[in-house]
């Protein structure tokens, strides 16, 4: 009777292996878990990003009429692409004309397109990853039909099925711009109105 009581005492060896395998799959569950939830929380943060920049923008363009075909001439912006800071800033008491602040305009969004406006040790810290983006519009800036696109890139491997030539030949999105992610906003903007 008392050797049956020892052998009934505590775990054997086996039941804690087995319990520490269960743990440990288990702790490795929650760890992908974790990490493919940072990775949905970046994403949605970069559409975000770029969905306020694009709205901002066309903002900009419908109230600066005068100069619409001035945004719609730029080819793509991003990267730094428009340099410094052109002058007169449009702020405080300077005054523009209608191509200084659209030229001012596409400079701020840039700015922000590239995090330039939030730094971290001298270094953008905000904006968007390898963004470009890219306007079209009416040819000659009337009356239409005008698209903010902005193209970043993303974290994981997708199929990109939107029909849009944006950032695609710049190498930064992949061999097949798998990695390229894109937003597309259109409005109709009056300049005359």
């Amino acid at each position: 009777m008392c050797h049956r009581q020892n052998l009934q005492r505590g775990f054997s060896l086996l039941e804690l292996l087995i319990a520490l395998v269960v743990f440990s799959v288990g702790m490795l569950g929650i760890a992908g878990l974790q990490s493919m939830s940072k990775q949905a929380n970046f994403e949605a943060m970069q559409r975000s990003t770029a969905s306020q920049i694009a709205y901002g923008l066309l903002e900009d363009m419908r109230t600066n009429g005068d100069s619409i075909d001035t945004y719609r001439a730029v080819a793509a912006l991003g990267n730094g692409s428009l340099g410094n800071e052109p002058a007169p800033n449009c702020s405080g008491a300077s005054v523009c004309n209608a191509a200084q602040k659209a030229a001012h305009d596409l400079w701020f969004w840039e700015q922000l397109l590239d995090g330039s406006l939030e730094t971290r040790s001298g270094l953008g810290a905000g904006g968007l990853v390898l963004p470009t983006l890219c306007i079209d519009g009416p040819v000659f800036g009337g009356p239409g039909v005008y698209r903010v696109t902005i193209a970043w890139r993303g974290t994981a491997p997708i199929t990109n099925a939107v029909d849009n030539a944006c950032g695609a030949a710049s190498g930064n999105y992949g061999d097949n711009n798998e990695f390229r992610r894109i937003i597309q906003i259109p409005t109709f903007i009056d300049p005359n109105i």
